[in-house]
């Protein structure tokens, strides 16, 4: 071979070696970019992202429910399934299976995904002839949702007690069956 056919053959190995180089570069930067953006990923997205599916989770004070995802809202979703539709707390959540990979981000949620704790109870209390609340620490509080104030509801139990249960103690609620 000649050396100037060595030389070029060499410079056009440097040439793709620089362009492997920046390929390399470009690839970190994106992995990079992404890690980024998916560190604003919250669970109320994914969640929404998963509507339909079927999720197993954990729940503090309840234990392991399963069914199927039908609405999130802000704080709390809801899930379908045996033994019936459970309103349950995002802080009450230990984990969850199922989800689907995607999410939906905040500029792109409906409305309905701004809705709070307090509307998920008084819908419940409106469609429910009684209910289940379950506390954080196990026990539950049946009876019918006389109102459900800022930040917690009131409960008229059979024995016809008033009990008072912050939202902050609630893991779970449902409709009494």
């Amino acid at each position: 071979m000649r050396w100037d056919d060595r030389l070029a053959a060499l410079a056009a190995d440097l040439q793709q070696q620089a362009e492997g180089l920046g390929f390399a570069e470009r690839d970190l930067e994106v992995a990079e970019q992404a890690r980024a953006e998916y560190a604003g990923v919250d669970l109320c997205g994914r969640l929404l992202g998963s509507l339909g599916r079927r999720v197993e989770l954990s729940v503090t004070g309840v234990g392991r429910l399963e069914g199927v995802l039908s609405r999130v809202g802000d704080g709390w979703f809801l899930v379908v399934g045996a033994p019936g539709e459970w309103a349950v707390r995002l802080a009450a959540v230990g984990s969850v299976r199922g989800l689907a990979a995607g999410a939906v981000p905040a500029p792109a949620r409906p409305v309905t995904a701004r809705l709070g704790w307090g509307s998920a109870l008084r819908g419940l209390q409106e469609l429910a002839h009684g209910v289940v609340l379950h506390r954080l620490e196990g026990t539950t509080v049946r009876g019918s949702a006389a109102r459900v104030g800022a930040d917690f509801v009131e409960v008229v139990e059979e024995s016809g007690t008033a009990t008072v249960v912050p939202f902050t103690a609630l893991a779970a609620a449902g409709p009494a069956s």
